[in-house]
């Protein structure tokens, strides 16, 4: 099946893409000595999984069932790290997780022996209040009076004993200069507790794949660390892994005219790439350009009945019909793991394209699908 042949609305993760990603991934394993581990919130699709798992180190999880996904279809490095974990949930993390991360002391305490006992490495997220983040306040760690990551005013230096890991993410979508100031701080402040650790944690939002990221200036900073504070190092990329190896096509149902002309599309922010709206994101468009950049500009919007559900304005070199097909890039990540039914729409099939160009749904959806949710 080709590209042209799939039913649209369809996600298609670029197989050949992902293994470019993969590959910097690896380099950056190999010479860095340090482990990856893929941060499935931003993307897990499994069917890939066995693939990923043959350059990088493993996963990490949000919670029970990202953890689950992870040591079920993965099977490699299996970590976890939540604001808060539930008692039942923690009873089963103990036996899939090689490392769980706490965010408080209150936490840590009430779970160490347990996971001890069971043989988990146990971390504490740490907060160095060292803000690196630019308009995107909802994905600032850092922020005044945020909930994650324990300040150093607030450290515990008696339950720290016997704690194996330190853990800080303060990133997103960012390039290896934040994380050198990042961690200037982090050794300012928390520096001796990293002594007494075996591994550091630098979380994810490394956009390590990215096409102007130093990936030389990370490998460096890493060795630096190893070398300093003798810890294994884990870098947790989400979007890195899977950053420009997907699209998701759809298809112009109708034109409306009020103002501007507005196509109708069969696929939806708010339902497909929630991150437009909640950013907010502008996602690339194939073969178009910026409002006015070309002759024929158009407002991208959906067939929910949301008045808001715009993906923004684009322009084309030639005039837009219903029935054509247009292709939104970069939709691999935060996509597929975010989507939902609002409206009663379908979900998206996905599809894999294969290095050879040829298409092969993995996934479609129905009614039961949204039915089973409500």
């Amino acid at each position: 099946m080709t590209i042209n042949e799939l039913r649209t609305p369809c996600y298609v993760i670029d197989e050949e893409a992902l293994i470019h990603n993969l590959e910097i991934l690896k380099r950056v394993e190999d010479e860095a000595q340090c482990k990856i581990l893929l941060a499935q919130k931003a993307f897990s699709c499994y069917y890939e999984y066995p693939l990923i798992g043959k350059y990088i180190s493993g996963t990490t999880a949000s919670g029970l069932f990202e953890a689950r996904l992870g040591y079920e279809e993965m099977g490699r490095e299996n970590h976890v790290f939540s604001p808060a974990f539930k008692e039942e949930d923690i009873k089963e993390l103990v036996k899939i997780c090689d490392h769980i991360s706490f965010n408080s002391f209150s936490q840590l305490k009430k779970y160490k022996e347990v996971c001890i006992k069971s043989g988990v490495s146990v971390g504490i997220r740490i907060n160095p209040e060292w803000s690196t983040q630019e308009g995107h306040a909802i994905y600032d760690p850092c922020a005044p009076g945020s909930r994650l990551g324990v300040t150093l005013d607030n450290f515990d230096e008696e339950v720290f004993k016997g704690v194996e890991g330190i853990h800080v993410h303060t990133l997103c979508e960012q390039n290896s200069d934040d994380l050198e100031t990042t961690l200037a701080a982090v050794e300012e402040k928390f520096g001796k507790y990293i002594k007494q650790a075996e591994w550091l944690n630098l979380g994810g939002g490394h956009h390590i794949t990215r096409q102007d990221y130093d990936v030389d200036r990370l490998i460096r900073l890493v060795r630096y660390i190893k070398k300093k504070y003798d810890v294994e190092v884990y870098l947790e990329p989400g979007e890195a892994v899977a950053l420009n190896a997907g699209y998701l096509i759809t298809t112009v149902l109708d034109i409306v005219k009020n103002g501007i002309n507005t196509l109708i599309l069969d696929a939806s922010a708010a339902c497909h790439m929630p991150d437009v709206l909640e950013m907010p994101y502008r996602p690339p468009l194939k073969n178009s350009g910026s409002a006015g950049e070309k002759p024929y500009t158009y407002r991208l919007s959906s067939y929910t009945c949301l008045a808001g559900d715009v993906v923004g304005d684009y322009s084309f070199d030639k005039e837009i019909a219903a029935g054509d097909k247009l292709v939104f890039e970069d939709m691999a990540i935060y996509s597929m793991v975010k989507n939902n039914t609002f409206n009663g729409i379908p979900l998206p099939d996905i599809a894999v394209r294969h290095k050879d160009g040829e298409c092969e749904v993995i996934k479609s959806f129905s009614y039961e699908n949204f039915k089973c949710r409500l």
